[in-house]
């Protein structure tokens, strides 16, 4: 039974902190959660100084102090309903906020990504690729909340899990499958096998890539069969996350279910454009 009894949202006071605080609303309210806002202050090197560097204990304290009573003032209205926690710390910002998850029994990591505008394909903020990569618990992602976009998505009324296939799928379908029921969401596969291309002959191509589609859903029904799901499942060829990124935005999903991170593994081959599905998805995306 899927459980999340603690969300950590770490924020920064931009505006895409602003931006992604309903979806933290909606979340919380739908599991009955607890929240923690935690912003986590880099402290200021001191070089050329010698032990015990008083000047540095004392500016890092200064540091989290000023960061607590921005923290008291912080989204008071916007999660005004669910029971709020508001923690500054000093340090490394993604090593604090896994750190924090792992010890403090956190369900789920809520935290937008950069946006840039029209460069936002190209870029994962360091902060996120590093939370992605070590954190234990799954990690919600946002794509240009500092644009503050449209809450069309809050509601979370259908979810697309994207699987690579592999029989090691079953805990990330399991998960969306879970979190789909609980929300009251449709949900709905999506496997894609990579195009062939550069093949002198395209009707082979077609005939390699029909057999690759045909051993991919008969291979996931198998997996669905044996956890007693029944949903929908769209096999299609193309570069992974352009082709996750159109199937999303096709069927009008309102989150992205995905495995993720290399310190995963055997969540097989889709782990390695976790980052490029997460950067071109149309709306946010659940990493498992």
């Amino acid at each position: 039974m899927l459980e999340i009894k603690h969300i950590l949202f770490p924020v920064d006071f931009s505006e895409r902190t602003c931006g992604a605080a309903p979806f933290v609303d909606a979340m919380a309210k739908r599991f009955q959660a607890d929240v923690t806002l935690l912003n986590v202050v880099n402290p200021i090197p001191y070089i050329g100084l010698d032990p015990p560097y008083p000047s540095t204990i004392c500016a890092e304290s200064e540091l989290k102090a000023d960061a607590q009573e921005r923290l008291e003032g912080a989204l008071v209205e916007e999660l005004a309903d669910v029971p709020v926690q508001r923690i500054a710390e000093v340090g490394e910002p993604a090593a604090v906020i896994t750190q924090f998850a792992h010890t403090r029994g956190v369900g789920l990591i809520m935290m937008p990504t950069h946006g840039y505008g029209p460069f936002r394909r190209f870029l994962l903020g360091s902060v996120t690729a590093k939370v992605l990569h070590d954190a234990e618990c799954p990690v919600w992602t946002g794509a240009h909340m500092e644009q503050r976009p449209a809450l069309d998505h809050v509601g979370c009324k259908a979810v697309v899990c994207a699987v690579d296939g592999t029989p090691r799928s079953g805990p990330v379908i399991s998960w969306a499958a879970d979190f789909a029921k609980r929300a009251g969401a449709t949900l709905r596969l999506v496997h894609v096998v990579p195009a062939i291309e550069g093949w002198p002959e395209r009707q082979f191509d077609r005939e390699y890539e029909d057999n690759l589609r045909t051993k991919a859903r008969t291979e996931i029904e198998r997996i669905l069969e044996r956890l007693g799901i029944d949903t929908p499942l769209c096999v299609v060829v193309g570069s992974v996350a352009a082709a996750v990124r159109d199937e999303a935005g096709g069927h009008g999903a309102d989150l992205l279910v995905i495995g993720r991170g290399a310190a995963h593994e055997g969540l097989g081959r889709l782990r390695i454009h976790a980052y490029g599905i997460i950067r071109e998805a149309p709306c946010p995306v659940i990493s498992v």
